[in-house]
């Protein structure tokens, strides 16, 4: 471990496992059980503990807490982990908890997101690829949130909430039910509000893709059938490409209520 990349201020456990070139700035604190992969920086004074395993490139900015127990009453310190995966970006003063004996013992994050200022991931939580995360944004335990979702600022995402792939949740949302892939949400509480176009865009899905899906929206969320009689128009009606097979899919398997209609 080259000298020059550990900063004589940082303090790093023998046992701690890092890449050669991981480079730690001052008074930072690597714990016995952390392993951090190639390419990984660390500003100064963050605080990364227990069975944590981070991949390479991640870029972790001054006060991130990374790895800490679970704010769980159940907790009474079993071994649990957490696994984040490359090139993310974790902002000032993240903080990130392992998982909980309770849950499945592990908190993951995937790879290329975006984690901003302050925000919080709780125990047990789980959240995809290219994953944006606002300003303030904080995550119950046991939350999903799936590839190239993107939440506001300052949103609460109530405990065993799931968010499909690719939605979109606007600023100072209050969201206690899951919301389904490819779509917009936002209020207090959270309502459907539209298709999340502008990311459906950004993700290079074609305008045929998006207007199918459109097709699906408007029986869904603006029609005056129930979830029910407009999950049978859809897959009588709307061709079944993967995005609408996936739409109904986590709709007809949302453990934790489907996402109310805006009356907007």
């Amino acid at each position: 471990m080259p000298k020059s990349k550990i900063h004589t201020l940082a303090i790093v456990h023998p046992k701690a496992r890092l890449a050669p070139d991981v480079e730690v700035g001052p008074a930072s604190s690597i714990g016995k059980g952390v392993s951090i992969g190639s390419g990984t920086t660390i500003a100064a004074n963050v605080f990364i503990t227990g069975e944590t395993k981070i991949g390479k490139n991640n870029k972790i900015f001054s006060g991130a807490v990374i790895g800490t127990e679970p704010q769980d009453l159940k907790f009474h310190g079993e071994k649990t982990f957490l696994e984040i995966g490359d090139n993310n970006t974790i902002r000032e003063h993240v903080t990130i908890h392992r998982g909980s004996a309770s849950g499945i013992g592990k908190t993951t994050i995937g790879s290329n997101c975006f984690l901003m200022v302050s925000s919080h991931i709780a125990h047990d939580c789980h959240i995809g690829n290219s994953v944006g995360m606002t300003n303030l944004t904080s995550l119950g335990g046991h939350v999903t949130i799936g590839d190239e979702a993107w939440i506001g600022g300052m949103v609460g995402i109530h405990h065993f909430v799931t968010v499909g792939k690719l939605a979109f949740i606007g600023g100072y949302s209050k969201v206690v039910k899951d919301v389904p892939p490819f779509m917009l949400a936002d209020g207090r509480p959270t309502k459907i509000r539209g298709l999340n176009i502008v990311g459906l865009k950004r993700a290079k899905f074609s305008d045929a893709q998006i207007s199918i899906l459109k097709k699906a929206y408007q029986l869904l969320y603006r029609s005056k059938l129930n979830i029910s009689q407009a999950l049978e128009r859809i897959e009588c009606e709307v061709e079944k490409t993967s995005e609408i097979v996936e739409l109904i899919g986590f709709i007809k398997d949302t453990p934790n209520g489907r996402m109310g209609r805006s009356r907007g």
